[in-house]
């Protein structure tokens, strides 16, 4: 069964397609999951990343301090700069214009510790990466969501903070909580956590592909060659600038990974509770597929690279 488990998190791409499919195809089946259903779920998926973090992770912070400092710098500049770029630059709808710099605005998604697995990157700054990103976007995706925003629509910012802090530092905290005085029960719940939390994800997306399709059925080319565009630009940019920094291969593929995949649950969740047009949650459904396709091409050509590479005799 685990190694059933670990099969379906490392086909994660391929769940979130099916499901996304079968969401686009048979609404019907798919759209009562919404609302309360959509934020506890996203409280789950943080609840996981709680029993899974170890001082270890925070530890790096004091080793790797550079690192983890332009990682997390990147993730919240070049991100949130492309996401308002390129909805100017291809006159979106204020709907999908939102949509689209509020899930550029969100910290790095959990799927990219697995794309960083499967890539051989630096897994361990991977998952510091995440979880620092996760912790400061409390403050950080207000902010600028507010800043960025703002120039279409009036924002609710400290709502905006309200509603990060319930569904990221609530069910981290609880998780840190459990870890320590339930260490049976967390080493048993982390067995299953990995795959809940992509069966949670892809029912987040394919809930709002399912309620969106007719905004999608009639969208512009526009809005999907932007999320394109974000995640491409975001895995380039990553990558090219912490290389030219680091002159570490692994390093500036972790990097890389960490600024182009972004945490498209919590900008989903935002917009259905901040923002009356439900097609604002649209970029985040696309940007979730998107990010975790391109991920995947990434972390299998650089696992096809390195498997090319001579070894030491």
């Amino acid at each position: 069964m685990k190694h059933f488990f670990e099969g379906v998190v490392k086909a994660f791409p391929l769940v979130l397609l099916f499901f996304s499919g079968f969401g686009f195809l048979f609404p019907e089946w798919i759209v009562w999951f919404k609302g309360n259903w959509i934020t506890y779920s996203l409280g789950g998926i943080m609840l996981g990343m709680g029993l899974s973090l170890d001082a270890r992770d925070f530890v790096l912070i004091l080793k790797q301090p550079k690192q983890v400092f332009v990682g997390v710098l990147l993730q919240y500049t070049v991100m949130p700069t492309l996401g308002y770029s390129l909805a100017y630059l291809f006159q979106l709808p204020d709907a999908f214009a939102i949509g689209l710099i509020l899930v550029s605005c969100c910290p790095g998604g959990t799927a990219s510790n697995v794309i960083a697995y499967l890539a051989k990157a630096d897994v361990p700054l991977s998952v510091t990466l995440t979880s620092v990103s996760t912790l400061v976007a409390i403050f950080l995706t207000p902010l600028f969501v507010g800043v960025l925003v703002g120039s279409r629509l009036e924002v609710d910012r400290w709502g905006l903070v309200l509603t990060t802090f319930q569904v990221i530092l609530l069910p981290i905290s609880l998780g840190l909580v459990l870890k320590s005085y339930l260490p049976k029960f967390t080493k048993r719940a982390l067995d299953i956590a990995p795959v809940v939390s992509v069966l949670l994800i892809a029912m987040i997306v394919s809930s709002i592909i399912a309620s969106g399709k007719e905004s999608i059925l009639h969208a512009s080319p526009r809005i999907f060659l932007s999320v394109v565009f974000l995640h491409i630009f975001g895995f380039l940019l990553g990558g090219i600038l912490s290389f030219v920094l680091f002159r570490n291969l692994d390093r500036a593929k972790t990097i890389s990974i960490e600024v182009g995949m972004q945490n498209s649950g919590l900008g989903a969740v935002l917009a259905r509770a901040h923002f009356l047009d439900p097609n604002t949650a649209i970029p985040s459904a696309l940007s979730s597929l998107t990010h975790s396709l391109i991920g995947s091409l990434f972390a299998a050509y650089f696992r096809h690279r390195s498997e090319k590479l001579p070894t030491n005799s």
